[in-house]
């Protein structure tokens, strides 16, 4: 248990003079360096404890604490926005990243998609409040565009020598199709089925420029054919889009059971004689209306007796197209008019609309749905 250690003590002339021994005890050598391991290890460990207390001191400051400040930003952002809050009310509170890298990219784009969403919440609120507004708008139109129509039936219940019905469906809000009647005097009634090319607010302004100018100059004593000419001259004079009309008009000398009709480019009418089936009538046709100035239109005469019946419509009816792209056709419509040849117009006109609803099959409309049907009952004297 004991070191020894001996050196010789030499004089000056090189002779050994003397002898040292030293003895060391092993016991006091281990707890020396006992003592100095466990300073070692004391000291590394407390550089040790440092080092991760700085490193997570380090990572709660720039790395755990602005993950924690995005994810409750983020939360209460969507809070919010699962709240229905208004626009304004969504506000990303900004998490500040002082140091450069991927978290303060990432705290970036958050906070840019934050901002993103809430301008676009705004833009939304804004475009749904002028559609709302719109919508309104366009509602009202619808209404004071079915007003203008004859919409009250039956429409003369104090007359009993002719019935009348007629519909409008538009293919949008308001449509550019119209139908009109009226007494110009006691034995003379005006009857109109026109349609504006194009669809929406353009094509229901000029119906609405053109059923007045129709319906003032026939009023006025004017024929079919002058009243066609007058109205297309009126037309084109302002007509820098460039949309026409397409016009039937006839007007019933109802003691007579005569029409006096001209036709501006529109469908052929469908005539039923008493005791027989509607059948297309292939009148001569003149040019639409609003395209060239000075055009001359021609009448012809349709003699109607009692129990006969007149069906005029627009190009919603034959053009009406299903799932398939399949038109309804002309040949369906004459088929749909026969179902009951000799009900009520109200009930011909009902027939006919079920055959294009069952044929279309809830495919989205062409087109205007337009129809007319008048039954000429003659004088009871």
């Amino acid at each position: 248990y004991m070191l020894n250690g001996y050196r010789v003590i030499y004089d000056s002339d090189d002779n050994a003079a003397g002898l040292i021994c030293v003895e060391i005890d092993i016991n006091k050598i281990g707890q020396d360096v006992h003592h100095y391991v466990l300073t070692v290890i004391l000291v590394a460990a407390v550089f040790t404890a440092i080092i991760i207390v700085l490193y997570i001191l380090y990572t709660q400051r720039y790395l755990i604490k602005p993950i924690v400040n995005i994810a409750k930003s983020s939360d209460s952002f969507v809070k919010k926005m699962n709240d229905n809050a208004d626009p304004e009310e969504l506000i990303y509170d900004r998490v500040s990243v002082k140091k450069e890298g991927e978290l303060k990219l990432l705290a970036d784009n958050v906070e840019s998609l934050a901002n993103g969403v809430s301008s676009y919440m705004t833009n939304l609120k804004a475009v749904t409040v002028e559609k709302e507004r719109i919508g309104t708008e366009l509602k009202l139109a619808t209404r004071i565009q079915a007003d203008t129509l004859p919409n009250i039936f039956p429409a003369f219940p104090k007359r009993s020598d002719f019935d009348i019905y007629a519909s409008m469906d538009p293919a949008k809000e308001v449509g550019g199709d119209f139908y009109d009647f009226f007494l110009i005097d006691e034995t003379h009634l005006g009857i109109v089925i026109a349609d504006v090319s194009g669809k929406g607010v353009p094509a229901a302004l000029l119906m609405m420029i053109s059923k007045t100018l129709i319906q003032n100059h026939a009023m006025n004593g004017y024929s079919p054919s002058e009243v066609l000419r007058t109205v297309n001259d009126q037309i084109c004079v302002n007509n820098r889009e460039e949309m026409f009309v397409t016009v039937w008009l006839g007007i019933l000398d109802t003691e007579s059971g005569k029409i006096t009709a001209a036709n501006a480019g529109h469908e052929y009418p469908a005539v039923m004689r008493p005791g027989g089936q509607f059948e297309l009538l292939k009148d001569k046709h003149g040019f639409v209306i609003g395209s060239i100035k000075d055009i001359s239109y021609t009448e012809y005469e349709l003699r109607l007796t009692p129990g006969s019946k007149l069906f005029v419509y627009t190009d919603g009816v034959p053009e009406a197209t299903d799932t398939k792209e399949k038109l309804f056709g002309t040949k369906r419509m004459i088929d749909a008019l026969n179902i009951e040849a000799n009900a009520a117009p109200e009930k011909i006109i009902y027939n006919v609309h079920r055959a294009v609803d069952d044929f279309i099959k809830g495919a989205e409309p062409f087109d205007d749905l337009t129809m007319l049907c008048l039954e000429y009952k003659g004088r009871n004297d």
